[in-house]
């Protein structure tokens, strides 16, 4: 099971009109204390998507497709999720009139949880890793006949993510990097599948205690891996799909680990800089960059995705408790 471009491009004709367009933003000179040096830094704010994530590209793709096909059961679509692929698969339901179930962690954050019960989705808190989410979802789509959508690890879902960097191409010509934090590695498949045909590099991020992808490639198979990031509510994923590890794979993929303290500092720095509020994961891409593990060359143009922005903004002026 794997995608290529002409299912990312299938995907931004099936969701186009429905999603909001891919909005990007320049960095300009020094900032974020001169971390991009002299190359061209850019924010592609994909936060401002519906639901306040990416996941809601793939979730339309995902239920129009099915509903397309004739596919749709009466018990409508379950799906686990640590917040927002629950809120971009019960916004893509509600858009059709299906009904939505949604497994997610108890550990789920309260603004999300709140979301979801007000886009209309049962929310069933289980577990506490989406690990344990996901078992359940799944022995409810067999007792129910919903249909099982996934978070991460499926074709459409994965070619819905891609579409924007179909986006990203037209909005910034000429663009070389990309910067993209990586769960469960649904986004990250989509764009390294776009991304190659539009000869772009990817660089995919991952909290150093919460890397899937990462520990995949070293082992040279999907594996287990332990979750405790300050990212791991989006982040937290125990593995990759075989769909990331085979694109993670390619020539135009380089993978690299930040630390929780440089995610909570780029995130920081999103807030006084430029006051944007955005998820750690969000802004697990740029600290890539800020704390130097990724060092653009002079003149690269590098777009950074900032996935997400459904957080409780009150920490980042009180201060953020890493995990220990």
């Amino acid at each position: 099971m794997t995608i290529a471009f002409n299912d990312v491009r299938a995907a931004a004709d099936r969701i186009a009109g429905h999603t909001r367009p891919l909005v990007v933003a320049p960095l300009g000179d020094r900032a974020f204390d001169g971390a991009f040096g002299e190359a061209e830094g850019w924010l592609a704010l994909e936060f401002m998507q519906h639901t306040g994530s990416f996941k809601a590209r793939g979730a339309y793709n995902f239920v129009r497709s099915h509903i397309e096909a004739g596919l749709m059961p009466d018990a409508g679509v379950v799906i686990a999720s640590g917040g927002n692929a629950g809120l971009a698969c019960a916004w893509a339901a509600a858009r059709h009139s299906v009904r939505a179930t949604v497994f997610v962690p108890e550990a789920a954050p309260a603004v999300k949880v709140d979301r979801l019960r007000r886009l209309g989705a049962t929310v069933r808190q289980v577990g506490s890793e989406y690990a344990e989410a996901l078992a359940a979802s799944q022995k409810y789509a067999a007792e129910s006949g919903a249909l099982e959508s996934h978070a991460y690890d499926h074709p459409l879902i994965a070619a819905g993510a891609g579409t924007v960097v179909e986006e990203l191409v037209q909005a910034l010509p000429g663009v070389d990097t990309v910067l993209v934090a990586v769960g469960g590695g649904g986004l990250f498949t989509g764009i390294a599948a776009s991304a190659r045909e539009h000869g772009v590099r990817v660089v995919a991020v991952e909290p150093e205690h919460c890397c899937a992808l990462h520990s995949a490639l070293q082992a040279g198979a999907v594996v287990d891996v332990p979750v405790d990031s300050v990212a791991a509510d989006s982040l937290g994923a125990r593995r990759t799909s075989e769909m990331a590890l085979e694109w993670a794979g390619k020539d135009h993929v380089r993978s690299v680990l930040v630390t929780d303290e440089a995610i909570v500092s780029a995130r920081q720095a999103l807030w006084d800089d430029r006051r944007l509020a955005v998820e750690h994961a969000a802004a697990t891409a740029l600290a890539a960059v800020t704390s130097g593990v990724y060092t653009p060359a002079p003149g690269e143009r590098v777009a950074v995705i900032l996935c997400g922005a459904n957080t409780d903004p009150g920490d980042l002026t009180r201060g953020t408790r890493l995990p220990g």
